[in-house]
């Protein structure tokens, strides 16, 4: 399990190379929601996401003939970004692998940031590319199954526990399970009566599968939210999970994009259906709990574009009051 100690180590070391994103009271959501809303705007960060924590956590700790030999990483997006653009800046070769699902504009700014782009037909796909370009010895940069990573995704909850007034609740997106299980390990040992909540979308549920089964297994990706769509969990974060997480929601993709129209309109704020989805997750913890929750929210990323949203609103039929 990860510690307080390897998150406040990870938060020294990565400090200088990535922002410390505001944590502010969100008036607009708070008047949506019937309850005071705190934002952790990690949409915010470089490469518009969390993931440059974890990525430049892993990067620093890499030795001589590591950072000579170079990296690789699989992603549905943000993460592949996040090692491009980092790896650049630390002078270490990058490849990154993503499926055809990824966002154009994800593979634009990593080919921009000079890694080696290397598309798959689908995740699964794109993670036995990796493992062979690991045999072929690059070191791999997991997005989640590497207690380094996770401890530089907990310096989120690390920010949150240290800035945020009262909260009962926080909710984290969950892909793998990086993000949510370092918030998790950090707010256990920062705030430990502060329940904590993950999110998924339909057709992105590795972590609500792997509590079901006991264990990670592996599941069908259909959810159009490619940056949750791990095809499975790691034992690492679904240890975390279980241990730590009072319960993993799960709503539709259709909620997650009009969470993002929602968060535009009401938080001031550009984000992705990753981020999103915590909209319509939110409500129903403020059913569970009562009025008085006093809720977090970690806005885990803001990179999708315009003509994305336009397609998803298209797709899902949305229109304002719907």
């Amino acid at each position: 399990m990860i510690g307080i100690s390897d998150i406040e180590g990870a938060a020294e070391r990565i400090a200088g190379h990535v922002v410390r994103t505001p944590t502010l009271p969100s008036p607009g959501l708070s008047a949506l929601l019937g309850v005071p809303v705190t934002v952790k705007l990690e949409l915010l960060q470089r490469t518009g996401s969390f993931k440059a924590r974890g990525a430049t956590a892993k990067l620093l700790s890499l030795g001589e003939a590591e950072r000579a030999a170079g990296v690789v990483a699989v992603s549905g997006g943000n993460h592949g970004i996040a090692v491009a653009v980092m790896a650049a800046a630390l002078d270490v070769k990058a490849t990154v692998v993503m499926p055809s699902s990824a966002p154009a504009r994800a593979v634009q700014i990593a080919e921009e940031a000079g890694a080696s782009v290397r598309i798959t037909e689908d995740m699964g796909g794109a993670f036995e590319l990796v493992g062979r370009l690991r045999d072929e010895g690059l070191t791999l940069l997991h997005p989640f199954d590497d207690p380094v990573v996770v401890a530089g995704q907990g310096t989120v909850g690390l920010e949150l526990a240290d800035d945020a007034g009262e909260l009962t609740d926080v909710l984290v997106s969950i892909g793998g399970g990086g993000l949510v299980a370092g918030v998790a390990a950090a707010l256990r040992a920062r705030r430990p009566d502060v329940r904590i909540w993950g999110v998924e979308t339909e057709g992105a549920e590795a972590m609500s599968q792997a509590l079901t089964a006991g264990g990670p297994v592996p599941v069908r990706l259909s959810s159009i939210v490619s940056t949750l769509s791990a095809p499975a969990v790691a034992p690492l974060t679904y240890d975390h999970v279980r241990a730590l997480v009072t319960e993993v929601l799960v709503v539709p993709d259709r909620e997650a994009v009009r969470g993002c129209l929602e968060l535009a309109e009401h938080a001031k704020v550009w984000t992705e259906p990753a981020a999103g989805c915590l909209l319509p997750a939110a409500r129903r913890v403020v059913e569970r709990v009562g009025a008085g929750a006093r809720l977090g929210l970690v806005v885990c990323g803001g990179n999708a574009t315009s003509a994305d949203m336009m397609t998803w609103v298209e797709r899902f039929g949305l229109r304002e009051g719907d």
